[in-house]
């Protein structure tokens, strides 16, 4: 609080008008108030206070406003005016104080308060700070250190304390508004509509796909190909390259049919992950038995292993396979003429959790095989055998016998006859059976191993020359849960059809291609009494008219109907629907 007064003392009316013109407080301020209420001061207690507020305008920094003291004689007439003053301020507008004296009695005399409505910020005021005369300056620094003075700048320049006041709360320094002050006036601080936002406004980044979270970038990996990921994404940028390392992609490898996969690479991959559960390999020559040991080395977690038609493949590879992971749950190594029984019996020892097995077309595995398979692995879900001709009857026995949780069993073209699929009707819990091209598969076998499985949904019987239709009106009766019945090659007439749609609601699927007694008369009652047909397979039903059939898809668009033709149509239509075009030029 500073104010240029003038130093003559006549003229007290023009000096008091002087001196509020030249204050460079906005609002009315403690030492205003001392200074022009001189009812109370004599000329020589007013030209003190004139010298004070002289000595206050003076200071320029905060270090000369931390020093300025008040002698005895300047305290009583901050006293006496200070009294006056206060007696007419409401109690309400006097905050807590802003500076502290030695003395008692001027603690609590507020200094630096405003009464002003339209408050506008500035730099804090600067403070004085009073002091009794003959106090030690070391008691007085004591003081100040456990009270302190929030002391303000001084401001730089006239203009700059012009508008300057305080909230109406009278409250504090503190409470200060923060919006800066323009020096031109009041109006000038109000905020312009107009204003030029670009200064103010933050520029952002363009968006940025790796401003996502990784967890969502991953996401959005897992929805590559290997392929994708290893030879596109990961070139992008080193950041989408350090993603399409992370763990997660490694731990299911599908590797089919990939022909630069050699031992090297398989090492390599191994040596950075160990966290393989599942790979795949089918279809790759390149790569040996060294390399499949080695991600059995390096990934005893390993749950799938799959290589079909990997014929360079022998037991070496899948007995370290069945050595170092005991967590297997599923082989899948059709199509491998080096395996034998050696493996297998390795694969029962070492891997009792094995749920899904596939020796399909393994020409050497013997039933000595299967049956130690059998007797390690009971908890064993699926079997597939195709095309063994060394697996007879004692296997299906021994699987029959060992592993009551059998859902899924399949002997197509294996040497197993009647008497030994008869002994599946133990499997309580089996859903699918394929039976196809069992030479010496009668029909009242078929018939008990339906009435004897309640949870059989699909049954495949194709190439069975001796299933006939009592066999079918059979399986119609009595297959309540049946969903599929495979008839391709069986010796059938209209009348399995008809009875089909006569006895069963559940049979959704029905295939009788190749059936040469199959007639429009068989198509036409199925379609027309089921009500839980969807498919009707009548490929190369020669009996069956394509009017026929053409009228039948109009009339009954739920089902689909397996015709030659049919099949023409809708592949051209897929073709159509990826943009596929014809092309309608003449060769020249």
């Amino acid at each position: 609080m500073g104010h240029f007064l003038s130093k003559n003392g006549k003229h007290m009316k023009k000096r008091r008008r002087k001196v509020r013109k030249n204050c460079f407080l906005r609002g009315p301020c403690m030492l205003c108030f001392i200074v022009h209420n001189t009812s109370a001061l004599d000329e020589d207690q007013f030209e003190s206070a004139s010298k004070l507020a002289d000595r206050y305008a003076a200071l320029t920094t905060t270090e000369e406003c931390a020093k300025f003291l008040l002698s005895s004689k300047d305290l009583a007439i901050w006293e006496e005016q200070g009294k006056n003053l206060l007696s007419s301020v409401p109690a309400k507008l006097i905050g807590p104080p802003l500076f502290r004296t030695v003395s008692s009695d001027y603690s609590e005399m507020p200094v630096c308060k405003r009464k002003c409505a339209g408050v506008q910020t500035c730099t804090p005021c600067k403070l004085p700070r009073s002091a009794v005369e003959g106090v030690p300056e070391t008691d007085l620094n004591n003081d100040i250190a456990q009270h302190p003075v929030p002391v303000c700048t001084l401001p730089t320049s006239t203009a700059e304390c012009t508008n300057v006041g305080l909230q109406g709360n009278m409250g504090d320094c503190s409470s200060l508004l923060q919006r800066p002050v323009s020096p031109l006036g009041p109006k000038d601080n109000e905020l312009d509509p107009h204003e030029n936002l670009q200064d103010l406004r933050v520029e952002s980044e363009p968006p940025n796909i790796n401003q996502l979270p990784s967890s969502i970038l991953l996401k959005v990996f897992t929805h590559l190909s290997l392929k994708e990921r290893c030879l596109s994404a990961s070139l992008v940028c080193k950041y989408w390259r350090d993603l399409g390392l992370d763990f997660q992609f490694w731990k299911q490898l599908d590797l089919s049919g990939r022909q630069q996969i050699t031992d090297e690479v398989l090492k390599r991959i191994a040596s950075k992950n160990r966290n393989t559960i599942q790979i795949n390999v089918s279809d790759c020559r390149n790569i040996s038995d060294a390399g499949v040991r080695s991600i059995a080395l390096q990934s005893p977690g390993l749950q799938k292993y799959v290589a079909y038609r990997c014929k360079q493949l022998s037991d070496i590879s899948l007995i370290a396979i069945a050595c170092h992971c005991p967590f297997l749950q599923k082989v899948h190594v059709g199509n491998q003429d080096k395996l034998t029984d050696e493996s297998l019996q390795q694969l029962g020892e070492k891997c009792p959790d094995v749920l899904d097995i596939h020796f399909g077309q393994c020409y050497k595995i013997t039933d000595e095989g299967m049956m130690a398979l059998a007797q390690g692995c009971p908890r064993l879900q699926r079997i597939y055998m195709q095309e063994n001709k060394l697996v007879t009857d004692k296997s299906v026995k021994a699987f029959a016998e060992h592993c009551p949780l059998l859902q899924y069993v399949g002997f197509m073209g294996c040497s197993v006859t009647s008497q030994g699929v008869i002994h599946l009707t133990r499997l309580n819990e089996l859903v699918s059976l394929d039976l196809r091209h069992i030479t010496e598969l009668n029909n009242e076998t078929v018939m008990e191993v339906v009435k004897r499985c309640k949870n059989l949904s699909s049954l495949n019987l194709c190439l069975n020359w001796s299933i006939n239709d009592r066999c079918v009106e059979f399986i119609a009766k009595e297959g309540r849960s049946l969903k599929e019945l495979y008839l391709v090659s069986c010796k059938v007439t209209d009348y399995a059809l008809i009875a089909i749609g006569q006895y069963s609601t559940t049979i959704e699927t029905v295939d009788v291609g190749w059936c040469k007694e199959i007639t429009d008369k068989g198509a036409t009652q199925i379609s027309q009494t089921s009500k839980s047909l969807r498919y009707l397979g009548l490929m190369r039903c020669d009996k069956v008219n394509e009017d026929t059939v053409e009228r039948l898809v109009q009339e009954y668009p739920h089902i689909t109907f397996s015709t030659v033709m049919q099949d023409c149509k809708r592949t051209l239509e897929r073709a159509y629907q990826m943009g596929w075009i014809p092309n309608t030029s003449t060769a020249s």
